[in-house]
């Protein structure tokens, strides 16, 4: 009979040895919470190429800012100009019946030769002329017996006189006018002057 071999002792069994990379030996594997790898910053062409791209960006942006600015300009001008050429479209328009009046009135004169009817058409033209005035907001300026103001009013004449105070406008020769607060043409005035007072007695003895 084959002999029993011997039973090998528990305390024989070899412990489990830590592998050389095992964590938590200090200057062996990676630290707890640190990631496995890290990542590499770009290259430094493609980060010089990425600049240019974005100057490019930029650059067109700005021209096409600074062509659409030019462009408004542009418009803005010739907005403006026609602006002035045709301001005065509306008073235009509503002169022309006036002028339409005028020649009704002198066409029917020369038919009937009748210068009362002549006159009674010319009053109306006037009243037509300075209701369109009216409309464009050119107004009279006030000048009859008023204070003389050198703002609105042209003095082309002084003469005395005892029922005004001095400086008071006796007669308007020419109306004036102003548009808003505008002056359009200042009214041409005679103005009063104080009154010479004849020298008092006669010869003494």
């Amino acid at each position: 009979m084959a002999e029993k071999q011997p039973k090998a002792s528990p305390e024989a069994e070899p412990e489990p040895s830590q592998s050389p990379g095992a964590p938590g030996e200090s200057g062996q594997g990676p630290a707890a919470g640190e990631g496995v790898s890290q990542s590499s910053p770009p290259p430094a062409g493609d980060e010089l190429t990425r600049l240019r791209a974005e100057l490019a960006e930029a650059k067109d942006l700005a021209l096409r800012g600074w062509a659409e600015l030019e462009n408004y300009r542009k418009r803005a001008v010739r907005q403006l100009e026609e602006e002035r050429r045709y301001a005065a479209l509306p008073l235009v328009r509503d002169l022309l019946p006036v002028l339409d009046n005028v020649k009704r009135a002198v066409e029917a004169a020369e038919k009937t030769h009748d210068t009362a009817s002549l006159l009674e058409g010319i009053h109306m033209v006037v009243q037509q002329l300075e209701g369109v005035l009216a409309r464009h907001h050119c107004t009279p300026i006030a000048a009859l017996h008023k204070p003389f103001d050198p703002n609105f009013h042209n003095a082309i004449l002084h003469q005395p006189s005892a029922d005004y105070p001095p400086n008071t406008v006796l007669q308007e020769i020419h109306q004036g006018f102003h548009l808003y607060d505008r002056v359009v043409r200042p009214s041409q005035v005679i103005v009063s002057s104080p009154v010479e007072q004849a020298e008092a007695g006669g010869d003494r003895d």
